[in-house]
């Protein structure tokens, strides 16, 4: 697993394939949790969503870079419900 402490604020999320999944709003337990901004639309606007650290595969400069695509990695996004955390 990935050192979680390079994980830093504002970092962009990307899957395997350089597709942009997200951006790092900061890292709780063994989640990445994405800002607001990327929440996507209708029921999921304005929550935050979660990537577990499980399916990180690198960190490369101000790049967090995902071990699934990016089309895969969204279907593994937990949402908060809109709880703060």
């Amino acid at each position: 697993m990935t050192d979680s402490s390079q994980i830093k604020e504002h970092m962009e999320v990307i899957g395997a394939d350089g597709v942009h999944v997200g951006t790092v709003d900061h890292v709780v337990g063994e989640r990445i949790k994405l800002t607001k901004k990327d929440s996507g639309e209708g029921a999921h606007r304005g929550h935050h969503h979660f990537i577990s650290l499980a399916l990180v595969a690198e960190v490369e400069g101000d790049k967090v870079r995902l071990s699934a695509n990016g089309d895969v990695a969204v279907l593994f996004e937990e949402e908060d419900g809109g709880q703060q955390a």
